[in-house]
């Protein structure tokens, strides 16, 4: 007994919009928030000294997301950290359309279940205009990723953008996706 696999497009489509609609008093289908983009961020604070660190991410994140990654750098110096301007500090992903619902099925089913001690989303870290965002510890838990392949456990921050105007409408959106937020 599989799994069936069902487009997260289709879900938004024939679930989550005629929900919406009725919870929020759309008038329109065109008025439900929908997600506009998902970015994938790795904050890698010792490439500025090792480059070979910077591009192993890289290519992990390409590999995580199916998308080539886009090594980020620094805007300016800090002597604190020992950064100077123009230094690669991190690397990124931005996921639209297709691979956007893609990275969020595999994130929803198969990734937040296998986080350990996971007990759910925070439901409380939402921007104000219906963003979301929230950082995972390791990117051993991604599938496509071998363990004994990877040098360097590095956290990542996920950020999902929506069209929504408020909190509450974001979180019952994802909430429809199937986010496993923590019941307060």
């Amino acid at each position: 007994m599989g799994y069936e696999f069902v487009p997260l497009k289709d879900v938004y489509d024939k679930k989550v919009v005629p929900t919406m609609m009725k919870e929020f008093e759309y008038k329109n289908p065109l008025q439900v928030p929908r997600i506009v983009k998902i970015v994938v961020n790795m904050g890698v604070g010792e490439g500025a000294r090792n480059r070979e660190i910077v591009e192993n991410h890289a290519r992990e994140l390409t590999m995580i997301a199916g998308q080539k990654a886009v090594i980020t750098r620094a805007k300016k110096s800090i002597s604190n950290f020992k950064i100077r301007k123009g230094m690669p500090v991190g690397v990124k992903v931005t996921l639209r359309g297709a691979r956007m619902y893609n990275f969020l099925y595999k994130l929803i089913h198969l990734v937040l279940p296998k986080v350990r001690d996971f007990r759910g989303l925070d439901p409380n870290s939402f921007d104000g205009k219906g963003n979301y965002a929230f950082g995972l510890t390791e990117q051993l838990v991604f599938p496509e990723l071998r363990p004994d392949e990877v040098k360097r456990i590095q956290g990542m921050d996920i950020i999902i953008n929506t069209t929504a105007h408020t909190d509450k409408e974001a979180r019952r959106m994802l909430e429809l996706f199937g986010f496993p937020f923590k019941r307060v």
